[in-house]
């Protein structure tokens, strides 16, 4: 609903400058075509640059809620489970994407960190884009769907939890008993826009 909002202020703004731009006073002459598409392009532009800056945002926003929930945000923590960093990460999903390197090394980089949530963020999106692409925007048993909050569950548990609870409804909870349906709802709602 919000990025409905901001996306229509945006073009608002666009349509009003445009004709503020075009008006001349008594005796000038009118712009050319090529003045008059160089302004259109510059329109789109900052209408771009403001959508892609609105959605940046919200991945910011999103990554900074899940960090919190996982580890206060500290790139240096491993819980009693081997779990490491900012967004806890085991040792067999890292080699999973691709990242082989010892703890010390994870837990010492937090750009490494903040790549490696990314690429599982998107490595989820396209395993997972069909669920997405069935229940985003419905509500099931109380939660809202969402893509950020699926991407958010299946952080908490994989994948094939994501899968289950759609396909059985079999709620998958982690070693400390969270579910992933609370992930789900708590992260829902966040226009994060992967690529």
């Amino acid at each position: 609903m919000r990025k409905h909002i901001i996306i229509g202020l945006v073009i608002v703004v666009a349509l009003l400058s445009f004709g503020m731009s075009d008006s001349k006073e008594k005796g000038q002459n009118l712009p050319t075509i090529e003045q008059l598409e160089e302004e259109r392009k510059l329109r789109e532009i900052a209408i771009r640059d403001s959508i892609n800056q609105y959605h940046n945002d919200e991945l910011d926003r999103y990554l900074d809620a899940i960090g919190f929930r996982e580890s206060g945000n500290r790139y240096d923590v491993t819980n009693t489970f081997g779990y490491m960093g900012k967004y806890q990460f085991g040792k067999a999903t890292l080699k999973g994407l691709g990242y082989n390197v010892s703890r010390k090394e994870f837990l010492n980089n937090p750009d490494l960190q903040e790549e490696a949530m990314l690429s599982l963020l998107n490595h989820n999106k396209e395993k997972l884009q069909q669920y997405i692409d069935i229940y985003d925007g419905k509500t099931i048993n109380g939660i809202y769907i969402t893509e950020s909050g699926i991407l958010a569950a299946a952080h908490l548990g994989g994948q094939g939890s994501v899968k289950r609870y759609f396909k059985n409804g079999k709620v998958f909870k982690d070693g400390y008993g969270t579910r992933i349906t609370s992930y789900m709802n708590q992260f829902s709602g966040y226009d994060i826009n992967l690529n």
